[in-house]
Order: C-alpha cells, then structure tokens, then sequence
C-alpha cells in the first residue's frame, strides 16, 4: 500500500507489543495496564492499536472523550472504557449506549450525571494539586458524598500526577504530596465498606515509580506506551529499551538545482550561500508536520541526515540532500524513524519544534495512511 502513497506512517507492532511487556514487568503484582488510546491512539490509530493491545489481554483502556470510546465500541473493543473528560449532559445518552464509564470531574457534575436518571458506572477524579479536573482532595465530605447517589455506579477513584517527569528535588517532593493527599482521601473513602479501583500513575509515574509508596489498581500508560518520551532524555533511555511504534515518511516529489545566492520556498526565506541542490517532498503541516521546523528540522534520505531548509508547507517541505549523493524523485524521506543506521526520535523532532513528542504525534493528520510493518 505505502508504495503508492505520497506520505504514510508506518506501524511496527511487534515494538507496541515490547513496550507493553516493558511497562507490565514496572509494575507491582495486582496492577493492571490502562492504555491510554486517546487522540487516535496519540495519532497512531486507535482502532488497530486497541485491537492489538486486545488481543494481548488488555481488558482496560482510557479515553479523552465520549464519542472516542463510541468509536472503539463500533470496533469491537471490549472491556473497561473510561472517558477522562468532560462529556456534555446531551451527550449521557452515548455513555450508556456504549457501556462507557465516565469521569465525575467534580461535585456538581455528579448531581448533574446522577439527575441523568439512569445508573452510570463512573470514576471519580479527584484534585491533588494540579487544579485541573477532579473534587478536591480536601472536600472529603462532598467526595463522600458521591456514593449517596444512587445512579452513580462508582467503581474507581483516581487523580493525575503533574511533576512525574521532572527531575529536580522539588519536583520529586511535589509528586510524593500528591500522592499521599491522594493516598489520605483514598482511606477516608473507603471507610464504611466502600470499595473501588484505584489509579494514579500515567508513563512517567510508571518509570519513575520507584518514587511513590503506594500499589493502585491500574496504569494509566500513554506516551510510553508508543515507545517515546515526552522530551529527550538520555537517563530515560538507558534506562527503559523503549520501542517506537511509528515512523513517518513522505516521498521526495522532485529536485531543484538552486545556485549561489538564489532562495527557495515561500518569502525566500532561505536562500544558498553555494549550489545546492534541494528536494520537494510530499508531506507539511497539514500531515502534522509543524511548521516551526522551518530552517530547523531534519530528514533521512538514502542513509543521510539532511536539513530542512525554506517555510514547512501546508503539503510540502524543502531538503537540502547535497550531500546525499543519488536522490532521486520518488525516494523516501524519512522524518521520523530509521534509516540505514540513523534515526530519528520523535521526542528529537518535538525538540527541535519548540515542542513535546505527544503533541507532534496525537496532531499527525487523517490523510497519512497507517500501514502496519
């Protein structure tokens, strides 16, 4: 299929299914893989890739929103959906019909899920500290609460480190008191009998973990998951044998033989100090590639590492591939993964974007075909 394509994305399975047995063997006995498959499974496909992780007995799975875990229920995912944000009370309708379990973002939008009428299974999030979605740790008696609604069928309580990848002490510090504000309020609400799933950890709480003191039900795993980091980071590498699932590659459509002092692109914004010879090739922003790598990205052509030179297009980029001898049209251009010996990470790419990696990957566009390699 890729053959013909002018720029596609290449799935390699057999590392999804390695980073999965990596991140199990991080955790504690009891502790199950959530696989966080939101924004299109981080842009690699959601479908294939909650097909996959089902196939490996992965029986839980997160999502961002209601219509999200609609769409893996219309590809035959079975098991534990959660929707970690916030669905509209229009739109309750759609976590019955799916056996979608829904987060309770607060207190007041649990009295609206339980005027809904109907029993929904839920989770409830609960604010450590990042002041983001969840009933705050400190309100035990409104989190208490909850479980007075009769509708609300409450199976798990859960909040969301926001220093987990940081590296300082006080970054550390921060993530221990999240953890046991979240611990405090966990045993204040399991008093009386009460019983439900915990989580806490996302991808870098998993590698990270040695940091925390307590055992939950379930990992929320993402970015690691798909074998990247959110940034470089040497000690991470060494660490953990991360696998990247995905590569992008575009064709090289033609090439230009441009002299000494003429420039290229839009407002010439480049222009040769020499002769040199450049490749347009066939994928820009709207393929997610991000324009502020003007100027500052880099490709692999034919075992080369080249630069990207001119204003990223909305279908097209410039490479300068003087240096790669025998380019020609119709090449492969490869902006993220492996060639002949090279490679490049998407965490690299994020960086030189100004960026992270799960943004560069969760934005890469509808019109890249997924090929599973």
């Amino acid at each position: 299929m890729y053959e013909t394509c002018r720029a596609w994305m290449e799935l390699n399975m057999e590392h999804l299914r390695h980073n999965v047995r990596l991140l199990q063997s991080l955790l504690p006995q009891g502790c199950a893989l959530m696989p966080a498959v939101k924004a299109n499974a981080y842009g690699h496909g959601a479908a294939a890739v909650a097909g996959e992780l089902q196939r490996l007995g992965i029986e839980d799975y997160c999502v961002a929103s209601a219509e999200e875990g609609a769409a893996l229920r219309g590809a035959g995912i079975r098991g534990q959906i959660l929707v970690l944000g916030y669905t509209h009370p229009w739109e309750f309708a759609l976590l019955e019909e799916h056996d979608l379990t829904q987060t309770v973002v607060d207190y007041d939008y649990g009295r609206e899920l339980e005027a809904y009428g109907k029993e929904l299974p839920v989770h409830v999030g609960i604010d450590t500290g990042m002041h983001r979605l969840g009933e705050s740790w400190e309100n035990l008696s409104r989190l208490e609460s909850l479980w007075e609604r009769r509708r609300l069928r409450i199976t798990g309580v859960y909040s969301h480190l926001c220093t987990s990848d940081g590296e300082t002490e006080e970054e550390r510090d921060w993530m221990r008191l999240q953890e046991r504000r979240f611990l405090k309020a966990v045993q204040s609400l399991r008093t009386g009998g009460r019983t439900f799933s915990t989580h806490l950890q996302g991808s870098y709480g998993i590698l990270n973990g040695k940091r925390l003191c307590g055992s939950y039900d379930y990992a929320r795993a993402g970015i690691a998951l798909y074998g990247a980091l959110s940034a470089p980071s040497a000690e991470l590498r060494r660490r953990y044998d991360l696998r990247p699932v995905a590569s992008v590659k575009a064709r090289i459509a033609c090439i230009r033989e441009v002299g000494a002092g003429e420039g290229a692109g839009y407002g010439l914004a480049w222009r040769a100090d020499c002769a040199r010879r450049i490749a347009a090739v066939s994928v820009g922003y709207a393929d997610g590639i991000p324009r502020a790598l003007s100027g500052a990205g880099r490709a692999l052509v034919r075992g080369r590492s080249v630069p990207v030179v001119g204003r990223v297009c909305m279908d097209q980029l410039l490479l300068d591939v003087t240096e790669a001898e025998g380019v020609r049209p119709g090449d492969e251009a490869v902006l993220i993964g492996r060639d002949k010996g090279l490679e490049i990470r998407a965490e690299e790419l994020a960086a030189q974007a100004g960026t992270i990696s799960n943004e560069i990957l969760s934005r890469l566009g509808a019109r890249l075909p997924r090929v599973e390699v």
